[in-house]
């Protein structure tokens, strides 16, 4: 029986099994087409002792977070906006300045620390994929190529690089050793210094079934009462929390040293905290029936590509996105469905999607080919790409989005 990442109890609680997937973000290329793929069991649990929401563990971190990673969040404006607002509001709410310290925590391609680096803040970026943090580097940010944990942590500490402030943005789902991570933090922190953590909520998925953001790449699904108590049992305590509408419905949770930290605790830390209460989250009626609702999602889906073959109109897919994988794996979509799937990103242009094997295109293909509909995969962009994707109104296509449920139009 598997035990909880978190406080080793045995978990025998299922939320959901999507039966099994390669790794999202494994896209192939033509070469690796011609080899078998590694799939793995997909099935997330709950802990009925801590109330973590977890994935059980069949492929290594750096499986998943290969040379091969595609995932540039450069690519999106919206997030880059996003990013630029949270240097912003950072900047003003602690005083930072030149004298300042700022390390992230999976920089990604710079998308963050580049606006960190504008100020004239010293910066210092960890991001193990190596085609990221070379993006990253390319942007003049100092990266260190690694996974963060508490070794990590302690090799900095000892080379005098404290934080001011630490950035985790969508990273604390991904670590497989959640306490490691959290206690890195903890060490690496100034006295006085914050840590900010950006996750999407386990509430938003169990509530509004974003079943197809489960994938490999996430080890936990989140709720504010759990990371609140893997915190403080590693060294960190919550002072404030914000809800944000990114990812279909995230949080940002702002922690300090629990030994020295001087942040007041907001007000919003103890309201959040009863309304994941009073939702029932720390009980097990609250995880069932999800299973039931993911299985109508991934039915409707299909029934809609095969009416949509059956009538001779081409769907094709936009944005090649871990979610869309994981909807398409779930549903067994293969190439005859859906031809292709464009994406702006020309990392991704050229490869294949991973399981269902769809070639990914650029857009100007899809203009191109004038599909019928275009299903939008990472629907938590949906307007940023209603507005991009304007034109396809043109011909008469209609855009397409399949979770919570299925809309056409």
């Amino acid at each position: 029986m598997m035990k909880c990442r978190h406080c080793a109890s045995e978990i025998s609680l299922t939320l959901i099994d999507l039966g099994s997937a390669p790794p999202s973000n494994a896209y192939l290329t033509r070469l690796t087409m011609r080899r078998p793929e590694k799939w793995f069991p997909l099935k997330v649990l709950v802990c009925k002792s801590c109330w973590l929401v977890q994935a059980e563990s069949y492929s290594r971190a750096a499986e998943l977070f290969n040379d091969e990673y595609a995932y540039f969040s450069s690519f999106s404006d919206l997030w880059l906006k996003h990013a630029e607002n949270y240097v912003d509001s950072m900047v003003e709410r602690f005083a930072l300045d030149s004298s300042s310290h700022v390390i992230e925590v999976a920089c990604n391609d710079g998308y963050l620390l580049q606006y960190v680096k504008q100020r004239g803040i010293p910066c210092l970026g960890i991001e193990p994929t190596a085609s990221t943090s070379a993006a990253a580097r390319l942007k003049g940010i100092t990266t260190i190529e690694d996974f963060f944990g508490s070794t990590l942590a302690a090799h900095l500490l000892n080379e005098g690089k404290q934080a001011d402030l630490m950035v985790a943005n969508n990273v604390l789902a991904h670590v497989p050793d959640i306490n490691n991570f959290a206690a890195g933090f903890a060490a690496l922190l100034k006295p006085q210094g914050v840590a900010t953590f950006e996750f999407p909520h386990v509430m938003n998925l169990i509530e509004e079934f974003q079943f197809d953001t489960i994938y490999h790449e996430h080890f936990s699904y989140l709720s504010f009462t759990t990371v609140s108590r893997i915190f403080q049992a590693n060294g960190l305590a919550v002072f404030d929390v914000e809800e944000l509408k990114t990812h279909g419905g995230s949080l940002r949770v702002y922690a300090q040293r629990k030994d020295q930290g001087q942040q007041a605790v907001s007000s919003r830390v103890a309201e959040l905290l009863a309304r994941e209460r009073t939702a029932g989250m720390n009980s097990e009626n609250y995880y069932q029936c999800f299973q039931e609702h993911a299985n109508q999602v991934k039915n409707d889906f299909l029934q809609f590509l095969l009416e949509a073959r059956r009538a001779g109109k081409i769907v094709a897919g936009y944005g090649a996105a871990a979610k869309g994988n994981t909807l398409l794996n779930y549903a067994g979509v293969r190439p005859d469905l859906l031809p292709f799937v464009a994406d702006r990103n020309p990392a991704k242009q050229g490869k294949f999607l991973p399981g269902s094997r769809i070639p990914i295109v650029s857009e100007a293909y899809l203009q191109q080919q004038r599909p019928a509909y275009v299903v939008i995969f990472p629907w938590n962009l949906r307007a940023e790409i209603l507005s991009q994707l304007s034109y396809i109104h043109e011909w008469g296509g209609q855009f397409v989005t399949a979770v919570p449920k299925l809309v056409v139009g």
